[in-house]
């Protein structure tokens, strides 16, 4: 493929294809007789260019726009490997689903260097990367394939919902509480986070997102979770833990990540200034997935800091009934959705009848 007729094609094409098209090319021309991948990049670069361009709000229904993003959607309707295939798109979702996906290998890689023992009071620290993995998982895979239809938008979202709430409701709850107000502290944030679950579920069934009270839920949530590490950091010597500052740093982040999610900047000044990079969304995806990280470095430190007084702190059964409380969550969570989905399937019959 020459540069020449690269050109001359990218000045025909729309900006989501032009930067699809224009990663190809120089691929292929830097790459030269070196083939990486299991297909023949003469199969694979037809797949690619053949991807729809990008449309405008306008030309999407209205469940599956963004406020005030005007430009960079995906063409609704269209198979489900050309969903796959947009990962090397440039659209609005773009960001939103490589900050998870990245996040979800950094997590993964790290926890497979640390090296955990097979003993009871590893298994919060394992519980609580599953279930950063869960979250990151369903939200990469949600922004990515929503798109497909109606129904696999709304059933994407509320797995998306459920990974979230699991996520929030263990994060940090098994080593960074401690006292005779643990236990308490572990059911507050477990039914606060199906709260959020549930109510964002419905209303997502109910006014799409144009409703801010569920954004405002999670940021209480979120304020809730991170409320026992702002005690610690507040009450205790700095000097006294190996991880204030990585505390500190995820505070932040998690306080930024919220406040993003609530109000839509900066793209709310600016419409359409912001389509492919840089509108609330994205911002919240990208601050929240290096808040996990973040999150997951300094609760690995604690652990090796903490590990010998756990079992004595807490004991083997408290540990094992914190470790069930999470399969509790999961399953009220699971239940919760699956029981709106079931209601949004009910009224699109009878709509669909009538």
């Amino acid at each position: 493929m020459s540069l020449c007729w690269s050109s001359a094609y990218l000045s025909r094409c729309s900006p989501g294809r032009r930067c699809s098209t224009l990663a190809i090319s120089v691929f292929i021309c830097l790459a030269g007789p070196v083939h990486l991948s299991f297909a023949p990049p003469s199969l694979c670069a037809p797949l690619l260019l053949s991807l729809p361009p990008t449309v405008t709000h306008l030309d999407v229904p209205p469940l599956f726009r963004s406020r005030f993003v005007l430009g960079g959607y995906r063409q609704v309707g269209q198979p489900w490997q050309r969903y796959l295939l947009s990962l090397l798109q440039l659209h609005n979702d773009s960001l939103t689903v490589w900050s998870p996906l990245l996040a979800a290998a950094v997590v993964s890689l790290r926890f497979l260097m640390f090296g955990l023992s097979a003993d009871v009071s590893s298994l919060p620290l394992v519980f609580y990367v599953f279930s950063a993995l869960a979250y990151l998982g369903c939200s990469a895979a949600a922004h990515l394939l929503q798109p497909h239809s109606e129904r696999a938008h709304y059933s994407l979202f509320f797995l998306n919902n459920v990974g979230g709430a699991i996520y929030l409701g263990t994060s940090g709850a098994f080593l960074l509480s401690g006292g005779r107000t643990h236990g308490i502290r572990c059911c507050w944030e477990a039914l606060l986070s199906w709260t959020s679950c549930a109510a964002s579920c419905y209303v997502k069934v109910h006014s799409g997102w144009t409703c801010t009270f569920h954004r405002k839920l999670y940021s209480l949530t979120t304020i809730s979770v991170i409320s026992p590490i702002l005690h610690r950091l507040a009450t205790h010597s700095w000097t006294s833990s190996p991880t204030p500052s990585l505390h500190l740093l995820q505070v932040a982040l998690s306080l930024l990540s919220a406040f993003f999610f609530s109000c839509s900047s900066p793209e709310r000044f600016s419409p359409g200034s912001f389509d492919f990079l840089g509108h609330s969304r994205q911002l919240f995806h990208v601050l929240l997935s290096l808040c996990t990280v973040v999150q997951q470095e300094a609760l690995f430190r604690d652990f090796l800091w903490r590990r010998p007084a756990l079992a004595r702190l807490f004991g083997a059964e408290r540990l094992l009934l914190a470790c069930t409380s999470f399969l509790w969550l999961t399953s009220c969570c699971g239940v919760a959705a699956l029981a709106l989905r079931s209601r949004l399937q009910n009224r699109t019959s009878t709509a669909a009848e009538a």
